[in-house]
Formats: structure tokens, sequence, C-alpha cells
């Protein structure tokens, strides 16, 4: 059930970033053709409206549709509607009409021809794949010299469009914050802890012997323990003995241990960090701490891409079989820590989305900002260019990500 729960709330991420693309180019005028949660094929789908929904089988993220995210070409029109053309000469005519239209730039004529080519296209016979290709230009075609197309829309109406998302996730991020510390509380300012375990150290004796976090620290060997104060003083005064924890986990009571204790910055540790106090926080507090949090993940986030160029810090990143490990470890120990992991993943999602890079968002705002003070579009093949850089720069990290997932490197 976990497992379930961890899942569904990264659905929650990705949907509601989708949701804010699709809300406001719904809301600009800006029709989208579809939206999904996961990659295309569709497991289910269902058409309302002329918008296609759907769940997607491959579930690595979302996809909203907006109509003409590039200026058509007669290039990309070409690539797609050649095959057809060779096993059906007699396409070549409107073909070419529509071409020299999109070569004068001439969208309005391009699009009166749209109506022809489709019907030629489907009066030939063609094989599946070239009808499948053929079918990609003429849908290209059509949203591509529509009037509600992205790339006719002003300059503010296509940042907004793709800045939604990003925004919507540091929205939910905050919400999910807020909501936590101003209904439970968070950690104190000064910190005060409890003992309960907080995290484990990987390579320590507390991973060792099993400890887990969320285990309450009722004894050590032997003595009772009602605050962390004991349970430090009798671990600390261990002198690299072996000492056994007895905690209570999911309402059971167990021995974890013995393991010998090491020695770390001139005193003996077991290797866990403690969970602190939490406090009561005003509605003022919970916004100020909720903010602070997230300015955290801002800076860690500019640390972790800084580390790219170090073993250590590339050692650190986590994918997605990472993240789901860890939100069911905090679902675990509690909901409320494993909500502030989601929120924290929903705010990762959208810095990462906000990188000026193609295909990212942030690259789509930035060449948007570009073509405004230009004045005129970008050509298309500087978008292909730079998206080369782009998804050379995201498969970089996932590799990275994959392979410390794969290994168990901590995270």
């Amino acid at each position: 059930m976990t497992w379930l729960i961890v899942i569904l709330g990264l659905v929650l991420v990705v949907f509601v970033h989708e949701l804010g693309h699709f809300s406001v180019a719904l809301a600009v005028g800006m029709r989208p053709r579809s939206f999904y949660i996961g990659f295309p094929p569709a497991l289910v789908k269902v058409r309302r409206n002329g918008i296609e929904y759907g769940i997607g089988m491959i579930p690595l993220g979302g996809l909203v549709r907006i109509p003409g995210m590039h200026r058509p070409s007669a290039a990309d029109l070409r690539t797609f509607v050649e095959p057809a053309v060779r096993e059906q000469p007699a396409l070549a005519p409107t073909v070419g009409a529509v071409r020299r239209a999109l070569d004068a730039e001439d969208y309005d004529a391009a699009r009166r021809a749209y109506p022809e080519l489709e019907q030629d296209v489907a009066a030939a016979g063609l094989s599946p794949a070239a009808r499948r290709s053929a079918g990609r230009a003429l849908r290209d075609l059509e949203e591509g010299t529509a009037p509600d197309a992205y790339w006719r829309a002003s300059t503010w109406k296509r940042v907004a469009v793709i800045a939604a998302g990003p925004l919507a996730n540091i929205f939910l991020a905050f919400a999910i914050l807020f909501t936590v510390f101003a209904v439970s509380g968070g950690p104190a300012q000064t910190p005060h802890y409890t003992n309960r375990v907080d995290s484990v150290e990987a390579g320590t004796p507390a991973a060792a012997a099993g400890l887990r976090t969320g285990d309450r620290i009722v004894a050590v060997n032997g003595v009772p323990t009602r605050t962390f104060g004991s349970v430090s003083h009798l671990i600390g005064g261990s002198n690299g003995r072996p000492v056994v924890l007895r905690v209570v986990r999911n309402g059971r009571r167990l021995s974890v241990g013995p393991r010998s204790t090491i020695r770390s910055q001139g005193r003996w540790i077991f290797g866990f960090s403690p969970e602190p106090r939490v406090v009561s926080y005003t509605v003022g507090g919970a916004a100020r701490t909720a903010g602070s949090d997230l300015w955290q993940v801002v800076t860690g986030t500019a640390a972790g891409f800084r580390g790219l160029f170090s073993h250590e810090g590339r050692s650190q990143l986590s994918g997605p079989v990472g993240i789901v490990q860890v939100s069911h470890s905090q679902l675990e120990a509690g909901g409320t820590w494993y909500l502030q992991i989601l929120a924290f993943v929903s705010m990762s999602l959208a810095l990462i989305n906000l990188l000026p890079l193609l295909p990212l968002d942030g690259g789509h705002i930035l060449f948007s900002l570009i073509e405004g003070v230009r004045r005129r579009a970008l050509a298309r093949e500087v978008y292909e260019r730079v998206s080369v850089v782009g998804f050379a720069f995201i498969l970089l990290v996932m590799v990275i990500a994959f392979s410390n997932d794969v290994s168990g490197a901590p995270h």
C-alpha cells in the first residue's frame, strides 16, 4: 500500500505540472490538442471538446500538446510526406503547393491547401509506415498554421504558458510544506532533539546493525533512555565497545546490535541523526518556514549542478528509482515526512525545468524572450542545434542518476 501511495504522489507532482501548462494555454487562447499523464502510446484515452485526455504506457512524465510549438517549415513537410509521395507520385502536385506556400511564409495559403492534401492522402493507397509519416506531416501542418498556434502568440502569452508548469510545482511545494507546518508543526529553530531516528548514515555501525529512520530508541545496553541526551551520553561513553539499542518500530520492540561504536571528530558515535523536536507554528511562521525550506532546495540544487564536476557531487544525484526508495522510507517513518519529501521533489522538478536549455521549459522561455526582443523568429536550425546540447545534458544527468540508483550510492 505504501508503494502505491508513493507512486500516486509522484503522479500528482507530474499532473500538477502539466495542469499548469494546460490551464494557462486554455486561458490565453491556445487550445491544447492532448493532455497525457505518462507518454503515449495510450493505455486509456478519451476525447472531450476536441482535446484527447489519456494515460500513457511510458511512466516517465506527462505531455500537454500545445499546437504549433514551432513555425511550420517546408523542410519538415518534405521529410514526413516524402515516403507517401514515393509510393503515390500523384500526391506531388498537392504537396508541392503546400511546400511553396510554406517557403513563401504564406501560412494562410498553406492552411487553405490543407483540406485538399488531407483528402488526397486519405484516398491514396499507402503502406502503414508511409501513412503514419504522412499523418504526422498533416497534424503538424494543421496545428502549425492554426490561428491558436503557439508560435503566433505574443511573447507574454508564450512565456506564461511555458512558465505555468514550473510555477504550478512551486505552488504545490509551498502549499504542502505550509499545510504540514501549520497543522503538524516542524523542527525547532534552536535544535532540540528527540530519541527518534531521523536518518542513518551509510557505512556506519547503525547502518550495519539495521537501524532505520523512524525507530524510537528506548534503551541503550539495557539502560532506559527517555531523552536523546541520555542516548547520546550512553553511546558516547561506550569507548568503542559494542552497544545494543532497544527500539520501537511500528509498535514493536526490537533489539538492534550489538555493534561497536566508532570514533568521529573526537567522540564515539553509532552513525545516526536524531529527529528534531517539533514545535507549533503560527500561520505566518508556517509560511516563512516553508519559504525558507524551499530556498534551501534552490541553493542545494545549484550546488548539485556544480557538483557534477566532482565525484562526490555526482554520487549525490538520484533518479526515479532513488526518489521512490527515499519517498517510501519516509512514508514508513510518517506521513508528514513523506509529504515534505514530495514537496522537495515538486520543487526540484520546477527548478530543473527552468534551466535555460531546450527542450526544457526554461529553454522555451529564453527563446521566446529572445524572439520578442528581435521581433522575428529564430531559424528552426538554431532550435535544433541548441536542443542537441540540452538533450545531451539531460541524458548525462539521467545516466549518472540511474547508475547511482542501480549501484545503491547514498543520496
